[in-house]
């Protein structure tokens, strides 16, 4: 116990017990038809209403989260000190001596000691202050990535995949919640835009060509391989680049990235010695009526089937890993930063995949190669995931 109180020392029992209280309150989803159709009309009425759905949701999605951090080591293992040094308590020279929890517990705080918004000057400023929530958990990500990398260095590999799976069900939990949070501040702000690109709505585009995202998100996947190996496969892409739907382009940016990243990482590492005619990687976008679905396909050799239950667990990747205790987590992105890292790509994009009633599944051919396939509701009236 005298552990667990260490942890939450800087914060009152008064500001815990408000935690422990918001957190048992129902959170409201919203869709992103909703999001769409309520932010089309940017009016001073329909701000000042944002704001004050914010008001109050805000803290309950933050609470959950923070007490999930503070509970999360208990009963986990036979080694819950492990566990609350690797996910809680990191090196003080990483971030400004902040930890994960300790960024939440400074939201919430935030956010509910902000009086009731009752006209447009309380709403700019609440808008300001929560612009300020978003940036301080940029480096979430990275963080709570490298405790995991603790954690694996600290434990049975045969152990780990078998038994953590509540660590992996945390962590869906965790990253859901936070890809929500991010989407319901930053639409708000993007709201503000005096001069929003055309057919965007905040972070919303009315008109997205998945065609013209994956083919911007290769291009930059490609970069980073030939920045990385030198050379790097050719990308096929089929599809009607007109063709058009309501999205969230930077996720589905962000989603494409990594798909083609891994794809292009297969085939390299496979033909990097060879004379044969290194095969392209195609990606293939399909409208229906119910999904928009993308297919990345690459002859990469492939992923062994005792392998495919693990690439969606935030314990497995085939590449080294590019974070240490010694790393500048200064970036925000920093898992964008290199070819392979710390298995995070594949859970984290279909966390995105599933945010607005989409889904990821990866279907291998060892010797041969792997397929992705990416479903994009194009309903957009799937509420958001909560727990």
């Amino acid at each position: 116990m005298a552990a667990k109180k260490r942890l939450w020392e800087p914060f009152t029992k008064s500001l815990m017990d408000e935690v422990h209280r918001w957190g048992c309150m129902k959170q409201t989803g919203v869709s992103l038809k909703y999001m769409m159709e309520f932010g089309s009309r940017p009016t001073d009425r329909n701000l000042l209403i944002s704001a004050q759905f914010l008001h109050k949701e805000l803290p309950i999605r933050i609470a959950r989260r923070a007490i999930e951090l503070e509970s999360l080591p208990y009963g986990l293992s036979e080694k819950p000190a492990v566990l609350k040094k690797c996910l809680l308590s990191q090196n003080s020279t990483l971030i400004d001596g902040h930890e994960v929890r300790d960024w939440y517990l400074d939201s919430f705080r935030d956010v509910r000691s902000f009086p009731d918004i009752k006209d447009m000057n309380d709403e700019k400023e609440f808008t300001q202050m929560i612009k300020a929530v978003k940036v301080r958990h940029n480096n979430v990500v990275p963080m709570m990535a490298l405790g995991v990398q603790q954690l694996k260095k600290g434990m049975d590999l045969k152990i780990m995949y078998e038994d953590l799976d509540e660590i992996h069900q945390f962590l869906d939990r965790f990253y859901m919640s936070r890809i929500g949070i991010r989407m319901l501040i930053g639409q708000h702000v993007e709201l503000h835009n005096p001069n929003p690109p055309p057919h965007c709505v905040g972070y919303i585009h009315t008109r997205m060509s998945p065609v013209e995202v994956a083919r911007n998100a290769s291009e930059d996947a490609r970069s980073l391989c030939l920045r990385e190996y030198g050379s790097a496969p050719d990308i096929n892409i089929y599809g009607d680049p007109s063709f058009t739907f309501p999205y969230v382009p930077t996720h589905l940016h962000l989603m494409v990235f990594e798909l083609v990243k891994n794809s292009l990482r297969a085939v390299q590492e496979r033909f990097m010695d060879s004379d044969k005619v290194v095969p392209p990687i195609r990606i293939i976008v399909a409208d229906g009526i119910e999904d928009v679905t993308i297919k990345v396909s690459d002859e990469g050799g492939g992923i062994p089937r005792s392998g495919l239950p693990k690439i969606f667990t935030y314990l497995y990747s085939t590449a080294k890993n590019p974070l240490d205790e010694n790393a500048d987590l200064g970036v925000a992105d920093t898992g964008m930063m290199t070819m392979a890292g710390y298995g995070y790509g594949l859970p984290i994009s279909r966390l995105y995949a599933r945010y607005f009633g989409g889904d990821l599944q990866i279907i291998s051919m060892e010797g041969y190669g792997t397929d992705a396939y990416l479903h994009l509701s194009r309903l957009g009236d799937s509420q958001e995931p909560l727990s």
